[in-house]
């Protein structure tokens, strides 16, 4: 598929057909692809953890969704075959700036405004967006609510450096995936969002 094309088709899809799994090629594509997103200093500071067992699955949305019933939302996310979270670990870009080709001699927050751990964990996900679609998958990147984050350590084992920025869920879109009722507002022509030379 022509890039322009992957680019004019990815939109987040939020129903999964439940017996269709991402085949293995296609899976280790989307994470070799995300690994080629940029990051500040070539420091590389994400993981990502795949889970794709039904009891994986089953594991996250116990850790980080509420117990009760699940809305429609939520049921139609849960049949997605695949699910990769992408985490930052802030501390590997401290450790790369304070090396001596960085010119830094401490690992001082402060000389970051930006948290570009968290900004290259996000590109690593959007190529595995764009990955899903020239492969003719759905994906979806959505969110892990923030009091639910301890939940999800303790449901993986994963080490307090490292923080979940979203999960992307994959797999072939399913029969009841809705437009999100937000596209009703457009999208927001050149025009208005680029400003040439000033503001």
């Amino acid at each position: 598929m022509e890039f322009a094309a992957v680019v004019r088709r990815r939109r987040m899809v939020r129903d999964y057909d439940p017996v269709r799994p991402v085949p293995a090629e296609v899976r280790e594509r989307l994470l070799e692809h995300a690994i080629r997103a940029p990051s500040a200093g070539f420091s590389q500071g994400w993981a990502f953890l795949v889970l794709e067992t039904d009891e994986e699955r089953d594991r996250f949305w116990a850790a980080t969704t509420d117990a009760g019933a699940p809305d429609g939302w939520l049921t139609r996310m849960r049949r997605a075959p695949l699910l990769i979270v992408p985490l930052a670990n802030k501390a590997a870009y401290l450790d790369r700036y304070a090396e001596p080709d960085k010119g830094w001699t401490d690992r001082d927050e402060a000389r970051w405004p930006v948290p570009y751990w968290d900004v290259d964990a996000g590109m690593a996900a959007l190529l595995m967006l764009l990955t899903a679609v020239d492969e003719g998958l759905g994906a979806c990147f959505f969110g892990v609510p923030p009091e639910r984050v301890p939940a999800f350590r303790a449901a993986f084992g994963v080490p307090d450096e490292y923080r979940p920025v979203g999960c992307v869920s994959v797999g072939y879109p399913g029969g009841d995936d809705r437009r999100s009722p937000s596209l009703r507002r457009g999208r927001r022509p050149v025009e208005e969002v680029v400003h040439r030379g000033s503001w």
